[in-house]
């Protein structure tokens, strides 16, 4: 068996397959919100901003890891804090030639595991109703699903008309840091 390691994104070599696997990331999640939502938001405005803006995903606000197989790059996930007791899983991706290799659950038990230590009291996610696996994955880790909240990270990258049409493709998440188990108890 393969190991997997998780590195911080913390120098230009990972900076730079941080940008790629991102760029895949919002490329292909953009293909599946157009084909089964059809819905359009701007890939590259999320870019720029997610490599620009260093405080996002960087302590002390935030985290960001890739995911290596050896040498290569195979996922990549990202916390940000959106206020001062909540923060928000984003840009969690593994590339297809990786998926079922426990990547993913690495990636969010890492940030779920930094979300508390950050002392923060809850994280939130956001992903389209059509990837259900990672419905699944998030639900095992004590995720469960809440109403869509304001400060979700798509309302700043597409139309404002066609956000209810994006709460409606979305399933909003949320884990209570509080509790041991997640929330899973009872």
């Amino acid at each position: 068996m393969t190991q997997i390691t998780l590195q911080a994104v913390d120098s230009p070599a990972r900076d730079d397959a941080a940008h790629e696997l991102v760029a895949e990331y919002l490329r292909w999640v953009a293909g599946v919100a157009a084909s089964d939502h059809g819905l359009r938001f701007d890939v590259e405005a999320m870019l720029r901003s997610d490599v620009e803006d260093r405080a996002k995903f960087h302590p002390p606000a935030g985290r960001l890891y890739l995911a290596y197989q050896e040498t290569e790059a195979i996922g990549i996930g990202a916390l940000k804090s959106l206020t001062q007791h909540v923060g928000e899983i984003q840009r969690m991706y593994v590339r297809p030639s990786a998926r079922g290799l426990g990547v993913g659950r690495l990636l969010a038990q890492r940030l779920v595991h930094d979300a508390r230590a950050m002392g923060l009291a809850r994280v939130r996610l956001e992903s389209l109703r059509a990837l259900g696996a990672a419905h699944r994955l998030y639900r095992s880790l004590g995720f469960v699903d809440i109403a869509p909240y304001a400060d979700n990270s798509m309302r700043d990258y597409q139309a404002a008309d066609a956000l209810d049409a994006y709460r409606g493709s979305a399933v909003f998440m949320e884990l209570d840091l509080a509790m041991p188990d997640g929330g899973k108890a009872g």
